[in-house]
Order: C-alpha cells, then sequence, then structure tokens
C-alpha cells in the first residue's frame, strides 16, 4: 500500500499542472493561471471549508495527493517511504491506507480550522505522512534511521528513530509557532497529523506493548531498519 499511494502521488502530480511535463496546460502565464487553478480546485481553501459546500468539503482528501512542485512531492515521498513501509507492516495494508486517509484529512481540517479566514491553498501529503511519523516513533522508537544534518555537514549518521522524530516534531512545533499566520509551509498540519498518528498507535497498541515480552514486538525492530 505504501508503494501505491507512492505512485498515486507521483501519477496525479505528473498529469497536472505543476510538474511541467503535461503540455496540455501550456506554457508561461498560462501555464501559471492553470496551476492556481488547479490547486484552488483540489486543494483546501479554508474560508472555502466553511461555507457549507460539499465539494470543499472533500478537498482535504483530494489535496492529499496533490503537491505543488517536484522538491515538495520528492521530500514527502522520500518521507513515506523511509518509514510507511514498517508502520504498513505493523498495522496491516487496509487499516495503513484508512489510517493515511483519515488522518491526512483530519491534519488539513485542523490547519482550516486554526486559519479559518485565509484563502490561501493548501496542498499536500504531508499531514498524513507526519501522522506515519507519530506512529512510527511509537511502534519502533529503537529503530535505526540514517539521517543528514546540514549543520552536521552532510554527514550521513544513524539514530535511534526516537531522537530523529522528536527532533523533526520539535522543529515544524517551533516554525508552528514562529509562523501563526500560516503563509508557505503548513506546519501546524504537520503538527496535527504528528500528534494524531502517536495517539493513535498509543490507543491501538499500547495493550501489545504492555503485554509483549523481549522477545515479541518492540525486538522486531531492528530487523528491517530504514
Amino acid at each position: 500500500m505504501t508503494n501505491v499511494l507512492i505512485a498515486l502521488c507521483f501519477a496525479v502530480f505528473v498529469i497536472g499542472p505543476a510538474s511541467g511535463l503535461n503540455r496540455t496546460y501550456g506554457t508561461g502565464d498560462a501555464l501559471l493561471r492553470a496551476q492556481t487553478a488547479y490547486f484552488e480546485r483540489w486543494g483546501v481553501v479554508p474560508v472555502e471549508l466553511w461555507s457549507g459546500s460539499l465539494r470543499a468539503l472533500i478537498t482535504p482528501l483530494s489535496a492529499l495527493f496533490v503537491h505543488g512542485s517536484w522538491l515538495h512531492l520528492l521530500g514527502n515521498m522520500l518521507f513515506l517511504y523511509v518509514f510507511g513501509g514498517m508502520a504498513e507492516a505493523r498495522m496491516g495494508r487496509l487499516p495503513f491506507a484508512a489510517f493515511y486517509l483519515i488522518i491526512g484529512y483530519l491534519a488539513l481540517l485542523g490547519y482550516a480550522a486554526a486559519h479559518a479566514a485565509s484563502g490561501q491553498t493548501l496542498v499536500g501529503a504531508s499531514g498524513s505522512i507526519a501522522g506515519i511519523l507519530g506512529a512510527f516513533l511509537y511502534l519502533f522508537p529503537r529503530a535505526r534511521v540514517t539521517s543528514v544534518f546540514p549543520f552536521l555537514f552532510f554527514l550521513p549518521l544513524r539514530f535511534p528513530a526516537w531522537v530523529v522524530l522528536l527532533f523533526w516534531f520539535f522543529l515544524q512545533w517551533q516554525a508552528a509557532q514562529d509562523d501563526p499566520n500560516g503563509p508557505g509551509v503548513a506546519y501546524l498540519a504537520h503538527v496535527i497529523g504528528f500528534a494524531l498518528g502517536f495517539l493513535y498507535a498509543w490507543l491501538r497498541y499500547r495493550r501489545d506493548s504492555v503485554g509483549s515480552t523481549s522477545g515479541n514486538v518492540r525486538a522486531n525492530e531492528g530487523e528491517s531498519q530504514p
């Protein structure tokens, strides 16, 4: 299911105007107008979401498969590829798909509620992926994750997942505090998605964790490392 979601996001992006590959949208100013119209149609516009329009209520789902640029798409899909497989293996294929859609919807809905008067369009799968990161933190806190940090001269280093994910969450939280009006990256959607993902995993799997022994679920974290 992780690979299916990645493929869907790539397919939607390639056939849409943001990729620049579909010549039916034109070039130059025509392409820019097509991109704006496309994002407004399929993305979340908070001020329209609360208007009562049925079409607007569907946009938090459609927006999960729409991305604004190649960098936006590749960054999200990298996180989905690295963390999605193990989370899916733990949850199961269909529950993982439902988790992805529901958490993503709620994350974008939460962002829209916090910026209800905003007319800025919001697109991207980052709310869903943040939820996966939150669930991963609970399910596999000791799994080793290869990470690259600019302030460490881009050296690839391996850290426990709890270190990487809590550091990531702190950055998102800080950015959301510093950017209360909501322009640019929707950091608040990341924070909401991460918190909901962790909460879901805690509620759903805490009994398994309490009942597990040293040879059970948590012991398998190192067998499939991101």
